[in-house]
């Protein structure tokens, strides 16, 4: 189905967006690299809100497995609010924001400066505030993004976090992995042709859960937002160890539950505790992954490329989950471009 929307045509630019970014900011990735090596840094704390928000718990899991780093996710309010700021030391404080506008983000940059930290900016506006009080800037160079719901700007980011963390790592194998990813990403659009008639039966849905772990951990936050934002549908992100410490009492039959299912060292978790819970208790199963048993045992499934490795997969795992909630709002009228009540730049104190 063609949807002539800034939303459809942003998620469809994602792969030469992607290229666009690994073309053109390797130079300041490997500059902020070598200024945190030179200042002997190990612990990063990032300021974000929103999808990128969703982006730092990406990095969390990213910088923890990769290079061994403490990653801690900034709360903006102590800096802005009740202006107790926590003593940084050495340490990188990284914010990360589609527009840079946001006070509270750039108030955490400004103090870390400050204090004589490092500061480094993840933006897709190279002269926002936020940029302002970076040291260093990576300019996410998505091109502009028309649509409220953030889509190629967030795919963006994630690449942007896997090219430092690859950096750090002085790992050649994994930049050249980071090349393949515009081609997973088209692959993931080519493994997913009718995905329109795939999710018809979930139109009329208005609860929902989605559940993810490890890197995949931001997919299922990130989804879940998608779907809040653009369908209005109640939707909690879980990973799969905290659903089972209570939330899976939620389950009945015909409860829809998205699970993210990557190939990886969560996956055997997966099939030997979640799965069998879910068709225990007749939940009504979308999978999204690359897994061939755990795809089997969904009612719908929305495949991923095969070959991707699990560091990587959360940038093309989020395609099938925009696609889904591009399409549910537009089964259900709604404007998938002027969300109600949301605007492209929220600017939070």
């Amino acid at each position: 189905m063609s949807i002539n929307s800034n939303l459809a045509q942003e998620i469809q630019e994602q792969p030469q967006a992607l290229n666009r970014l690994l073309d053109t900011q390797a130079e300041a990735i490997q500059h902020l690299a070598e200024a945190i090596q030179h200042r002997q840094i190990t612990h990063i704390v990032i300021a974000a809100r929103g999808s990128s928000d969703n982006a730092a718990r990406y990095a969390l899991y990213l910088f923890g497995t990769i290079n061994q780093f403490l990653v801690t996710l900034a709360a903006p309010s102590l800096y802005s609010l009740y202006k107790r700021p926590p003593r940084l030391g050495n340490v990188l404080v990284l914010g990360i924001s589609q527009s840079g506008e946001s006070p509270d983000l750039v108030e955490v940059l400004a103090e870390a400066r400050q204090q004589g930290a490092l500061t480094a900016a993840m933006t897709n506006i190279s002269e926002s505030p936020l940029a302002q009080q970076a040291d260093h800037v990576i300019n996410l160079s998505a091109g502009v993004e028309r649509s409220i719901a953030a889509t190629k700007t967030y795919t963006a980011e994630l690449l942007a976090l896997a090219m430092l963390s690859s950096q750090l790592a002085a790992n050649e194998s994994m930049l050249t992995t980071l090349r393949l990813v515009p081609q997973w990403v088209e692959q993931t659009f080519e493994l997913n042709p009718n995905i329109y008639q795939t999710i018809k039966p979930y139109c009329q849905m208005r609860r929902c859960i989605v559940i993810g772990r490890g890197y995949n951990y931001s997919t299922a936050f990130e989804l879940a937002l998608k779907l809040k934002e653009l369908t209005y549908t109640l939707v909690e992100p879980y990973s799969s160890a905290d659903f089972l410490h209570g939330p899976s009492a939620l389950i009945e039959p015909g409860f829809p539950i998205v699970v993210i299912a990557v190939s990886g060292p969560i996956l055997n978790e997966m099939q030997q505790d979640l799965m069998p819970l879910l068709i225990e208790r007749g939940a009504e199963i979308i999978t999204l992954g690359n897994d061939p048993q755990t795809l089997s045992q969904a009612q719908t499934t929305l495949p991923l490329p095969n070959d991707i490795p699990e560091w990587l997969s959360p940038i093309c795992a989020i395609v099938p989950g925009q696609l889904f909630a591009l399409y549910i709002a537009t089964m259900r009228g709604y404007d998938v471009d002027q969300p109600r009540g949301l605007k492209k730049v929220t600017k939070t104190q």
